[in-house]
């Protein structure tokens, strides 16, 4: 476990020795991992904290105030939180301010002796980088499934966000383990059959079929479907808009029915509900939930794409 955290500290994040790192954690984290990590931070920088908040009841729900404001001023921030801190305002503005930020939500002590933290993010970055130049310019993307996915997006002018793993400018952001590339769409219209696993679920015995129009997921179907719906309007009508488009690249990702590692596996794709205001969309909500799609067909502007593994 030293060992993941050493590379998370120095090779994913390159701290310096003088700089400072800020650890946000919550009671319902595993100590043992928050531990090492701010071992590794407090040996290669000037200065490390660790701030230990009450879990949040959901992904994307904003930290208190006072981490708010801490988070500004480090120079580089790990969030090993049981939710997700990622799509909130005080991530955005901590990296709007030169932090650079590692988000690990829901992270386990076998995730980080094994899987997705494994991978070569170098080679990440690099084919994230083929693959972007393949989808900057697409208009519409199509994806179809063997369980049913059959689902158009409208991508036009949209900016795509490359999250690698690599994190080493002021304003870098990543999860980790990393490994995908991700698009707020302008539109969506079909149906999404999510048959992996589902942020707030976990693993997928039978899949969820959501219908989407314009946008927004209009109906659920299966036998998880009710929660879901549940869960999507626990913030309003906006928790229903389809926020994101995302394509998982790590080949050492395990399925495991944690998002966070779940949506990087390679060879699936993964749709999301509620906020995307963090990453360039318009929907601002206290909600990000992830379902993932196992082997995908994807069409970009009507032609395969063809994925190359890095």
């Amino acid at each position: 476990m030293k060992k993941t955290a050493e590379k998370i500290i120095i090779d994913c994040l390159g701290a310096k020795s003088n700089e400072s790192a800020l650890i946000i954690t919550d009671s319902g984290a595993d100590k043992e991992i928050s531990n090492a990590l701010f071992s590794s931070a407090a040996e290669c920088c000037h200065e490390a904290i660790m701030m230990t908040i009450k879990p949040r009841d959901e992904n994307g729900q904003e930290p208190p105030i006072i981490v708010a404001e801490a988070m500004k001023h480090a120079d580089i921030i790990i969030a090993q939180t049981s939710k997700s801190l990622t799509h909130t305002k005080a991530r955005v503005e901590a990296c709007r301010c030169g932090s650079r930020v590692v988000s690990m939500p829901g992270v386990t002590r076998e995730m980080m002796l094994k899987g997705g933290l494994d991978a070569d993010y170098y080679s990440i970055q690099d084919y994230a980088l083929k693959l972007y130049d393949k989808l900057k310019n697409v208009k519409k993307i199509s994806l179809m499934s063997d369980a049913g996915t059959n689902v158009e997006f409208d991508v036009q002018g949209c900016t795509w966000v490359l999250d690698t793993g690599i994190c080493r400018l002021p304003g870098d952001m990543s999860n980790l383990p990393a490994g995908e590339i991700f698009v707020p769409p302008n539109d969506a219209n079909g149906i999404v059959v999510i048959d992996g696993s589902m942020a707030g679920i976990g693993i997928l015995d039978e899949p969820i079929e959501i219908k989407v129009k314009n946008g927004n997921a209009v109906g659920f179907t299966g036998k998880y479907a009710k929660k879901l719906e549940d869960l999507v309007d626990s913030v309003g009508p906006k928790g229903r808009n389809i926020a994101e488009l995302g394509i998982g690249l790590n080949q050492t990702a395990i399925l495991r029915g944690i998002v966070l590692e779940d949506e990087k596996v390679a060879n699936t794709v993964h749709v999301a509900l509620g906020s995307n205001a963090s990453f360039g969309g318009n929907i601002d909500v206290q909600l990000h939930l992830d379902g993932v799609i196992n082997e995908p067909t994807i069409y970009i502007d009507g032609t395969l794409l063809q994925q190359t593994v890095q």
